[in-house]
């Protein structure tokens, strides 16, 4: 099986990648460490793309996987390869709030992640508010060719 999960910051597709990979026993990757540079001194340093995609590449030769992400330009083959592609939409202020507990957990060491900052965290509730108004309708027209296997 071959699941794809796309949504905002916050909307849930790292805890929904979590629950099906325990469900059907299938790896869970998610596109943040595909982009990023998680090694980087810095926060927000990324990958040069030809590693982006050569690491993509890797996973979708793979029987069985899930990926999820908020990537779209450069996850076409994602889409095509997938059984099943979740789109995940929640209301403003569900991932503002997920968006910021995470940060203030993260920040408190009760959970692993990013070196993000306060500014960091206020571009991301910025871009998460982007991210729903413009790229989700794109993310929408863009998989349309796939809507037989498009979970909203």
């Amino acid at each position: 099986m071959k699941i794809h999960i796309i949504g905002g910051p916050g909307s849930g597709k790292t805890f929904l990648a979590d629950n099906l990979s325990k469900q059907f026993g299938i790896p869970h990757y998610d596109l943040d460490d595909l982009q990023w540079d998680n090694a980087a001194n810095d926060y927000g340093t990324k990958r040069n793309p030809q590693e982006r995609d050569a690491l993509l590449n890797q996973i979708l030769q793979r029987e069985d996987w899930i990926i999820e992400g908020v990537y779209f330009a450069w996850c076409k083959q994602c889409f095509e390869d997938a059984d099943e592609i979740y789109v995940l939409d929640v209301p403003r202020y569900k991932y503002r709030y997920r968006i910021i507990r995470r940060f203030i957990r993260r920040k408190l060491g009760f959970e692993k992640g990013k070196k993000e900052s306060f500014k960091s965290v206020k571009d991301l509730l910025k871009w998460a508010d982007k991210y729903q108004k413009v790229n989700l309708p794109e993310i929408r027209n863009l998989l349309a060719p796939y809507s037989c296997k498009v979970i909203e």
